[in-house]
């Protein structure tokens, strides 16, 4: 039986709602995991997600930053498993559980810190809070809960492999591809038995990129993508992984944000 996880950071979901129901309408993934939703829980949009047939929503919103948003067609279980990470009242993760051919499946949808811009902690405590953040993830396992799988999808701002940049080189002293984040989010990913399933569909050295600067004046033209967006599970749910669509062209829509969706599909 098919299932689809979708996941994008929508960078405002109000500004940008004509784009996820676009994408809700054509692509029709049974589940949408959206990041930086940008508004408070009483204000989020409903109606035009349910009016589309995704009745079952779970959100963690605040003013005007962060904020995340679990849209399902399925019905979704434990609505308030919202983890504040780094004790700073941020709302940055949230989880539900579901079921889908006699599978329980507890899916995380996270939106982490991006970092600021300078990767030195003793001057930028943005960066500092984004190592912390890292840090409190790897107590997350794939198999924390008996009989259940995972799934964890969301902009971890990180591209973690070499070929998750357009310029390895270039980029180790830029934030989201320095050495201490990478390698953070690596321990993150193997200590918690997690299986890292865009790159097991795709593997290096080929180039994935979910992320392209708003900076750029020809983004397209230029390709200096970033891998920020990842959709992980524990290792029982890979082999039935089919494939994993990045949607490039939504770069390109009308007042995009500046990351894509990603869908992973299976067959369960």
């Amino acid at each position: 039986m098919a299932l689809s996880i979708a996941t994008w950071n929508i960078n405002s979901v109000r500004l940008r709602m004509p784009l996820v129901e676009h994408l809700l309408k054509t692509w029709a993934p049974d589940i949408l995991c959206l990041q930086e939703t940008k508004v408070t829980n009483d204000l989020f949009p409903f109606a035009p997600l349910k009016a589309l047939g995704y009745e079952h929503i779970a959100i963690h919103g605040q003013k005007g930053y962060h904020g995340v948003a679990t849209i399902s067609r399925l019905p979704l279980h434990e609505l308030t498993d919202r983890r504040d990470y780094c004790g700073v009242g941020d709302a940055r993760h949230l989880s539900v559980m579901f079921e889908k051919s006699a599978k329980k499946i507890r899916l995380h949808n996270f939106y982490v810190p991006a970092g600021g811009d300078e990767p030195d902690r003793t001057i930028n405590p943005k960066f500092g809070h984004k190592l912390d953040f890292i840090e409190e993830m790897k107590l997350l396992h794939a198999e924390g809960e008996a009989g259940i799988s995972s799934v964890l999808v969301g902009d971890l701002n990180i591209a973690p492999l070499e070929h998750d940049v357009w310029s390895h080189k270039q980029l180790l002293k830029i934030v989201s591809h320095t050495p201490i984040e990478t390698e953070g989010l690596t321990a993150v990913l193997s200590g918690g038995a997690w299986v890292d399933l865009m790159r097991q569909h795709t593997p290096s050295p080929e180039k994935l990129y979910t992320w392209w600067s708003y900076r750029a004046k020809d983004w397209q033209g230029a390709d200096k993508g970033r891998r920020l967006d990842h959709v992980w599970s524990s290792a029982d749910l890979s082999p039935h992984l089919t494939r994993v669509e990045i949607l490039k062209e939504a770069r390109g829509w009308e007042r995009p944000s500046d990351h894509v969706p990603v869908i992973a599909h299976f067959d369960l």
